[in-house]
């Protein structure tokens, strides 16, 4: 019996990898460095044996499945390499479990997460399906017809993919470190879509997407009217959101979900495109869409001493936007607050102005300092660069997060893609 190491098991993917190949039955287990992340959470539910870095956890035997932050230098790799073992990257390996399935990969700039999520909750509920999100989730089903993933377009790492639908979301300039332009990213989109085999998703509302070529059909779904899937008579709510959706301009059915904003809008409509191409019947597709409870790190809310406080993802000011505006649906009386820590030096200079602009749209601005990476040269870009353009603005500290007290029933918004959480975490410390 094989058994599968994971070099750096607590990757998001790598986790949910481990997690997917273990419900099916595989033998696996991994290493990674000492430092607790949320992803080993649901390794250690799994009884998935995680191990501190060291090549003594190399044997004969082992299948390595190496995680794209490990070079061929490292340690386990180099054992492996002695012992003769096969070592796959996570990538190539994906690439090749899921030739086994009917296979969805969901793309885009913004809304991967979610909507694999969505579409992964909805598929399990209809068919036998096994999924991999990025939020570090995993599940297999031994009898699995589809595999539902999420495909990521950083240094174009979703071209080891070839699979049988596709979904995407939309294009946005994001990555400023690795891409050069919004044309290299659309470049890279574009040569993915040459490698789907039976169809893909696409929303038309964007711009960058209605240019995509294929030698597949391309659906279009938005809510603009040329869409192949249209989202019609939107009613929202402080319970969710209402819309019809109309194929090729004739009535399907009414659909509602718990969730605010159009951006959910258009990630269900992806998943009911993909639903009703795939002959899975609308009335179950209803009730799933109905139950879902969101993705980790996505709108996660609770309530504290009267201030509802959400932690999401956002890090580039197109999401922060669509996480704003979904805040004022659902609370539509209380004060908006966004506490946010910008991820990376590279995309805090590229989209300063446009920081500023979204961020504005909340009430009042609190900024956490830079959460940088060790690859980057920062220059002399620091948080005041970013505080200069939002007037009232104020820098807080996690060593005292006490300003956000005196915005009493309000929402707070903690967003940001490195350690945001260790923020919020001090401040629910200090109710």
């Amino acid at each position: 019996m094989t058994i599968y190491h994971f070099v750096g098991i607590k990757g998001s993917g790598m986790s949910a990898l481990a997690q997917v190949l273990h419900d099916m039955n595989y033998h696996v287990q991994g290493s990674d460095v000492e430092k607790r992340f949320f992803t080993q959470i649901s390794l250690e539910q799994s009884g998935i044996k995680i191990l501190p870095f060291q090549k003594e956890n190399i044997q004969p035997g082992m299948t390595v499945i190496a995680g794209n932050a490990y070079p061929d230098t490292h340690e386990e790799i180099q054992e492996a390499m002695k012992l003769g073992l096969p070592i796959v990257r996570y990538h190539r390996f994906l690439g090749d479990f899921m030739k086994k399935f009917t296979s969805v990969a969901v793309t885009g700039a913004h809304g991967k997460t979610s909507t694999t999520g969505l579409l992964a909750h909805v598929m399990k509920g209809a068919k036998p399906t096994s999924f991999l999100i990025g939020d570090g989730t995993g599940r297999g089903d031994a009898d699995a017809e589809y595999f539902v993933f999420e495909a990521c377009e950083y240094r174009r790492h979703f071209l080891s993919y070839f699979p049988d639908y596709a979904i995407m979301t939309n294009i946005d300039f994001d990555h400023p470190d690795y891409f050069a332009n919004i044309d290299d990213v659309f470049s890279a989109f574009q040569e993915m879509s040459w490698q789907v085999n039976k169809g893909i998703f696409a929303c038309g509302d964007d711009e960058q997407l209605q240019k995509i070529q294929a030698k597949v059909p391309v659906l279009f779904y938005g809510f603009g009217e040329e869409n192949d899937f249209q989202a019609r008579n939107v009613v929202k709510s402080t319970e969710g959101t209402t819309f019809d959706v109309f194929v090729r301009n004739t009535f399907y059915d009414t659909f509602s979900i718990p969730q605010f904003g159009d951006h959910n809008v258009l990630n269900s409509l992806a998943v009911i495109a993909l639903c009703h191409y795939e002959e899975i019947g609308s009335e179950i597709v209803k009730d799933l869409l109905q139950s879902f409870e969101g993705v980790k790190r996505r709108f996660s809310e609770k309530k504290v001493a009267g201030q509802v406080i959400i932690d999401d993802y956002a890090h580039h000011p197109t999401e922060i936007r669509a996480t704003v505006e979904a805040a004022r649906q659902k609370y539509p009386e209380k004060e908006i607050v966004a506490v946010f820590q910008p991820h990376t030096f590279t995309r805090t200079q590229t989209f300063l102005d446009d920081f500023a602009e979204s961020l504005n749209k909340a009430d009042k601005v609190y900024l956490c300092d830079i959460f940088g990476s060790a690859r980057e040269n920062h220059g002399k870009l620091t948080i005041t660069d970013l505080q200069d353009r939002i007037p009232s603005s104020e820098i807080i500290k996690e060593e005292d997060t006490s300003a956000l007290k005196q915005h009493e029933n309000s929402v707070i918004l903690f967003m940001g893609a490195g350690d945001i959480q260790k923020f919020q975490e001090a401040y629910e410390g200090t109710l």
